[in-house]
Order: structure tokens, then sequence, then C-alpha cells
């Protein structure tokens, strides 16, 4: 008998595609979107020029840019039957759940859903990102026995998010934070919600159940559901007094730090700094530093622990997001959903790149079970 296949439970390190849309230098903390280090995009571009650049292959020039504004803005609207949808839903749910619904919604009303050529998986795509932000704002304000808000496009794609959320024109501050929290997690190699959803496409289906399946995958506590996760770590922590007592306590107790640590870095996330300093400047302008200054302290504190610091655990991107998305006002249950906003983009562009080379995605798993096994009828079994 030939020997068995070394099992790799989680796949790391495993080799499964080719990508030319992001690179991540794990130990030292590189993040790159087409060649482009995340430093230079974070708080010089707009997330519309990096869906530009993830889509089509290139940064845009002003008559690209202004012509995918244009597009965007047109899908911004969602049609009254994923209204209806969204009333529909439950308000005691998850709201990334909500997205999922009318995912499907928007699929079955989708006369050629299930077409896969290039230029109608790009108009999809297109569709799904301006529509995702008026789902998510739809639900929320719903759930609170409020009136949906209309998109509007005299803003950008994370300003109008933000005032569709809450009625009101956000600062420039608060629109060029929640624009930076867009471009730093659009994308991110083979995570494990883009890998879910190229499995699901692999099987040639629509675009919409590939998104639906990485959606739900997002919603995890060890992917997108990890920022929700550290915004209650720090309100139980409560206070930066509180801080040290809390990591001792979690370390006797062996509980997790959320948002400390990564699968891939062994330095500290690229993106953690630029979230950190918006943090920052969006509780200052809100008049309350309290969730930024405990993380800052955490953060601190980890630094300074040999067994954070032996393992190499640092911030990583939901550490800093969790007091930014809730200086916001983004619900901490809505923060995995918030993250979806972003991500539809990396994932959908995934899906075009797999486009080139569809192939099932089938591995294998080695059988434990007895080799073989006496059948009787039901009467004669004990």
């Amino acid at each position: 008998m030939s020997e068995a296949p070394e099992i790799n439970s989680g796949l790391e390190g495993v080799v499964v595609a080719e990508t030319s849309l992001s690179m991540i230098d794990g130990q030292n903390g590189i993040l790159r979107y087409r060649g482009y280090d995340i430093d230079d995009l974070a708080q010089t571009t707009s997330f519309e020029e990096i869906m530009h650049l993830l889509w089509f292959g290139k940064l845009p020039n002003r008559s690209e840019l202004e012509r995918l504004e244009q597009q965007l803005r047109s899908h911004r609207e969602i049609s009254p039957t994923v209204k209806k949808v969204i009333a529909s839903l439950p308000t005691t749910g998850a709201p990334i759940d909500s997205m999922r619904a009318a995912v499907t919604a928007m699929a079955m009303e989708d006369p050629d859903e299930r077409s896969l050529e290039p230029g109608d998986i790009q108009e999809r795509a297109i569709r799904m990102a301006a529509a995702f932000p008026t789902m998510l704002a739809a639900y929320l304000r719903l759930r609170e026995g409020k009136d949906i808000v209309d998109p509007d496009k005299s803003l950008g794609e994370a300003g109008n998010f933000l005032y569709m959320l809450t009625g009101e024109k956000p600062t420039e501050l608060q629109a060029n934070a929640f624009n930076c929290y867009l471009i730093l997690v659009a994308e991110h190699s083979m995570n494990a919600s883009t890998f879910s959803g190229r499995v699901t496409f692999s099987t040639i289906t629509d675009l919409y159940s590939a998104v639906s399946a990485a959606l739900g995958c997002l919603k995890g506590d060890a992917h997108g559901g990890a920022n929700a996760r550290a915004m209650e770590m720090l309100l139980d922590i409560g206070t930066k007094d509180n801080v040290e007592p809390y990591v001792e306590e979690s370390l006797k107790i062996k509980r997790r730090l959320m948002g400390i640590g990564h699968r891939v870095y062994r330095a500290r996330d690229p993106r953690a700094k630029h979230l950190m300093g918006f943090s920052e400047s969006v509780a200052e302008q809100k008049g309350n530093r309290t969730w930024h200054d405990v993380a800052v302290r955490l953060e601190d504190m980890t630094n300074e622990h040999p067994f954070f610091t032996e393992r190499k655990l640092y911030p990583n991107v939901e550490f800093y997001s969790a007091p930014l998305l809730y200086s916001l006002g983004i619900p901490i249950d809505a923060m995995p959903a918030a993250f979806a906003v972003s991500r539809v983009v990396g994932w959908t562009a995934n899906l075009m790149e797999q486009l080139e080379g569809m192939r099932l995605i089938r591995p294998q798993a080695r059988y434990t079970g007895p080799e073989t096994a006496e059948f009787k009828p039901i009467d004669e079994r004990e």
C-alpha cells in the first residue's frame, strides 16, 4: 500500500491558484494590490479607484474613473422586490445575513444570472458593489423603525453609505476614514471567504451564488466577524486602567485577545497604522476617545509582554477597525457586513480572474472509518 499523503487541515502553505490581484509578505508586513503598496493607496486614492484597479487591472485616469463612478451611482438603487425582501426579514438576525437574502433576490430577478460571459460578470460585479451599501443601510434603518434613506449621487461610495445609514451627510474626515477602511479591506489574496467564493464558482454556478457563499464565510468570528468581537472586547475592558488585569486574566484562562495576531502576518499588519490614525481623528471629532485609547493601551501592553512578542502576535486589520467603525456609528453586529461592502470588490475580481481557467476545485479527504462492514437487514440489527 502506498504511503498516505500528508494532511494539511488548514491548507496553510498550500498554493491553489495564481493571482495578479494582491500580494502579501507576512514576514515583513507588506500588502500590495497589483504591485502598488497599500501605504501608497490607503490615504491618497478613492475606493472607486481601487475598484477600477482590481476589476480592470489598472489605476484609472480621470475619464475612466468618472465612467466607473457613473456606473456605480446608476446601480445604487435597489429594486422594489429587493426592498420588500429586506423589509420582510427578522430584525433580530445578523445584518450580514440580510445581505445574503438580498443577493439571492437580486439573482432571482436577473434573467441572465447564469451567463458567464466576461462582460456580463463584470456588469454584475459593478451592480452588486453598488447595491451592497444600499442593502445594508436599508436593513439597519428598517430594523430600528426608520425610513430608508435614498442614495445621494453627489457623494462618493464611502460618504454615501454613511449618509444612508444616519440620514446626515458625514464630515469630510468621516467620509475619508471610511473610504480608507474600504480600500484597506477590499482584497487580501486567498483568504477564507475568497476561497469559499472560488470553490463555489468552480462548480460553474452563477456569480450571486459565489458571493453568497463568501458572505457566509465572512460572517465567521475567525474571519470578518472578528471586528465585532474586537469591539465587544474593548467594551468589556471598559477603561485604560482595566487593560492590564484583562490581559493577565486572558492569559490565565486562555481567552483570545480579538484583533491580535494573524494567520499570515508575523509582523504588524500594514493596514493597522492607517486605521489607528483615523480611529484617533474620528474619536477626537466625536469627542469620545475612550475606545481608541483602550485599544492603544492594549496594543502597548501586548508589545511589552513576552507571550505576544515571542509568538509575533501584533494588531491585525480588525483591531483598530473596530473602534473606528464604532465611532462612525456602525452597530457592532453590522461590522462584518460593513467589511463585505468592501470585500465584494475583491471577491468579484477573483471570480473574474478565475474565469480564465475554470476548473472544479475538488480536494480529497483521508478516510479513517472501518475498511469493511457487514450489512444486516434492519430486523437483525442489535
